[in-house]
């Protein structure tokens, strides 16, 4: 009888212990899904189908190995869309007033999966704008934002009428509208994703840059601007007013680099004459601004502040007919390097301003 009571105690207290040892996976979180993949030849049968009628015209089924997901979802907002324009802001994580500032009327997305079975994806916003010369601000500004495009600007890429590619990312600019492409492999560490996207992300790029609508061509101004040292994307259109100064207009900044000097160049063309009277007017009555005598055409020295505590850039800027032009010093090099930052001095300056305006009185494609 005492052994049987002990054989009892002994199995109560192995049990009592086994139920006190923790569990390693008890209060863990589940394991994670697996990534979801495409199943290859998802793209045999030529990549799924656009049913709206407005942007199916632009967007390839089918680029390289990529095709529409066949089981995607394609959203639009705007004019003659599925939802209102007031309802793509959910999607824009807060820069909703960014593409609104350039006269956003329609936008579609949609994506592109790898017909290989890859995880690999592509996310295509198409946006259209009031105009070509608005698409193209709003393509300056993904392309160079507000910083400086020799460290930071994304590499030029031949598609549509302007584009550029970056990690993960590319950006196609053609009339009205603008791409933007965004590659994704949760599989892939940084620089497998960055190898992978620059070898996907162009050929989309091309296929959807052939099919946008509108002359493959930049704004006038943009066209205008000298390409010899100009830094690679290093244009910025302001869609607004040139340097932030009411009434000035729209134009087009250069980004240039000869050495150690940087410098920046403006082309600004209007629909006449006055117009560019009007603006090279405006300009001059900036603080410390004085006209150059003996130019041989009206042309003046003013002085520019990018941001609040930067060192002055002088700028040296000129008329012809209705072309409006400048070149000044470049803002980031002054704000790095102060005022001893090495620089093109009045005179060189004017030498450029007259290359810049030598080509004539007039231009086409007046822009504000």
């Amino acid at each position: 009888m005492m052994r049987h009571r002990q054989s009892l105690l002994s199995l109560v207290v192995v049990l009592a212990a086994c139920k006190k040892s923790p569990d390693p996976n008890e209060g863990a979180a589940p394991p994670p899904p697996p990534v979801a993949s495409s199943q290859p030849g998802a793209c045999a049968s030529g990549g799924g189908s656009v049913k709206d009628p407005v942007s199916a015209p632009h967007l390839p089924r089918i680029a390289g190995e990529y095709c529409i997901d066949p089981h995607g979802e394609v959203k639009t907002f705007g004019e003659q869309a599925g939802a209102p324009l007031e309802a793509v802001c959910d999607l824009f994580d807060g820069e909703c007033e960014i593409y609104k500032r350039f006269g956003l009327e329609r936008v579609v997305t949609l994506q592109y999966i790898d017909g290989q079975g890859s995880p690999g994806t592509v996310a295509v916003t198409l946006s259209r704008f009031d105009s070509p010369e608005a698409a193209y601000g709003f393509f300056t500004k993904r392309v160079v934002a507000d910083g400086d495009p020799l460290e930071a600007a994304p590499a030029p890429l031949d598609a549509g009428a302007a584009a550029a590619l970056g990690t993960g990312m590319a950006t196609v600019y053609r009339g009205e509208m603008v791409a933007e492409l965004r590659y994704v492999h949760e599989l892939e560490s940084p620089e497998q994703l960055k190898a992978s996207s620059a070898r996907v992300l162009p050929v989309i790029a091309k296929a959807l840059g052939e099919r946008l609508p509108g002359e493959k061509t930049v704004p006038a101004a943009v066209a205008r601007l000298p390409e010899a040292n100009r830094v690679p994307s290093g244009v910025h259109y302001e869609y607004r007013d040139l340097f932030g100064v009411s009434g000035a207009g729209r134009g087009a900044f250069g980004f240039y680099v000869d050495g150690k000097q940087r410098y920046r160049a403006l082309v600004g063309i209007r629909g006449d004459e006055e117009a560019a009277k009007d603006t090279l007017h405006t300009l001059s009555r900036l603080e410390g601004a004085h006209r150059i005598k003996g130019a041989g055409y009206d042309a003046h020295v003013v002085k520019v502040r990018e941001s609040d505590g930067a060192p002055k850039a002088e700028w040296v800027v000129g008329r012809v007919g209705n072309v409006v032009a400048g070149v000044g010093d470049e803002a980031f090099q002054l704000a790095k390097e102060g005022v001893d930052a090495p620089r093109l001095s009045t005179s060189q300056k004017l030498l450029k301003l007259q290359a810049l305006l030598s080509s004539g009185a007039s231009a086409s494609n007046p822009t504000k």
